[in-house]
C-alpha cells in the first residue's frame, strides 16, 4: 500500500491546487455511488419459440432489479453448437431437455441450475381465417401448396411436427410441400408472410391472452407428439454473475408463471431436474 503526503497549510503560505481537489470530492463520491448503483448485465440465448414471453419477462425483471438482460434468439441446435465453440452466453433456454443436459455432462453448465421452464404446444396455423378447422382436416384434404415446419434436425418443434405427420400417416404425402425454416420463428414467418398457406408452429407464436390472435388454427392433440419440455441452464462461465443469479430467482415468481401460461405454454411449475440433481 502506498501513502501520499498532503500539503499542510502554514500561516502566510498559499495552498496550491489542493482546495480544488477537495472541492471535487463530493462530485466524485456521487459519481462512484451512481456507478455502484447501476445494475449488472447478463446475456442469455433463448430458443426462438420463447421469444415473446421472454421479452416481457426480461422487461419486468429489468424494471424491478436495475439489471440489464441481453437476449439472443435462434434455434436450439445452433446455440448448442455455438456454446461448445465458446459463445459468450451466460445461460441457455432451450426448446428441449436434451441439449441443456448434454451441456451439463460436457462440463459446460451447472447441473444445479437446470430446470424445466415451460412445456410447449404445437399448432397447425394459417393466416387465412377459414382454412383450418377444429380437426386439422386441411392436412388430409391437401388443399394447400406449402406447409412450413422448423428444421427437425435443429429445432425440437420441427422434430415434433414430423412426428405428428408420421402419426397421421401424412409424412410421405406432404413431404414435397414442406418449407423448412432454420428455426420455429422462420417457419412462422413463412406463414405470416403468405409464402406458405399452413405451418406447424408453436402455439405461443399465435396466441394472445389465451386466444388465437389472427387466422385459423388447430391445436394439435398432445398424443400425436412427444412432450416438448423446455429446460434452461446456467453456463459455468457465468456462475458468479449477480444479474443472472437475480434473474434465476425471478423466474420462480408467480407473475412470471402467469406470463408463460398466457402465451399458451403448459404449466410446469418450474419443474426441477429431479433425476439429475436434488436442487435446481
Amino acid at each position: 500500500m502506498q501513502f501520499r503526503c498532503l500539503p499542510i497549510a502554514l500561516p502566510g503560505r498559499q495552498m496550491g491546487p489542493a482546495p480544488r481537489v477537495f472541492a471535487l470530492l463530493p462530485a466524485l463520491a456521487a459519481m462512484l455511488f451512481a456507478l455502484s448503483a447501476r445494475g449488472e448485465q447478463t446475456t442469455i440465448a433463448v430458443a426462438s419459440n420463447f421469444a415473446a414471453p421472454m421479452k416481457r419477462i426480461a422487461a419486468e425483471f429489468e424494471q424491478r432489479s436495475g439489471h440489464r438482460v441481453v437476449l439472443a434468439f435462434g434455434s436450439s441446435g445452433k446455440f448448442f453448437a455455438q456454446i461448445h465453440h465458446g459463445a459468450p452466453f451466460d445461460a441457455f433456454f432451450s426448446a428441449d431437455q436434451t441439449k441443456p443436459a448434454r451441456l451439463v455432462s460436457d462440463g459446460l453448465a451447472d447441473g444445479h441450475s437446470l430446470f424445466t421452464y415451460a412445456e410447449g404446444r404445437l399448432v397447425l396455423w394459417s393466416r387465412s381465417p377459414q382454412l383450418v378447422d377444429g380437426e386439422g382436416t386441411v392436412l388430409k384434404t391437401g388443399r394447400f401448396n406449402r406447409l412450413a415446419i422448423a428444421n427437425p434436425k435443429l429445432a425440437p418443434y420441427g422434430a415434433a411436427a414430423v412426428e405428428v405427420l408420421q402419426k397421421l400417416e401424412l409424412e410421405k404425402a406432404t413431404r414435397t410441400r414442406w418449407v423448412q425454416g432454420e428455426n420455429i420463428a422462420q417457419a412462422y414467418q413463412f406463414v405470416a408472410t403468405g409464402n406458405a398457406e399452413l405451418g406447424l408452429v408453436a402455439l405461443s407464436q399465435v396466441v394472445q391472452n389465451g386466444e388465437v390472435s389472427s387466422g385459423s388454427a388447430w391445436l394439435v392433440p398432445a398424443n400425436l407428439y412427444s412432450p416438448i419440455r423446455q429446460d434452461a441452464v446456467i453456463l459455468k462461465r457465468a456462475h458468479s454473475n449477480p444479474a443472472l443469479t437475480a434473474f434465476w430467482s425471478f423466474l420462480r415468481e408467480p407473475e412470471v408463471q402467469a406470463i408463460i401460461a398466457a402465451f399458451g405454454y403448459a404449466n410446469t411449475g418450474g419443474e426441477t431436474c429431479s433425476n439429475r440433481t436434488e436442487s435446481c
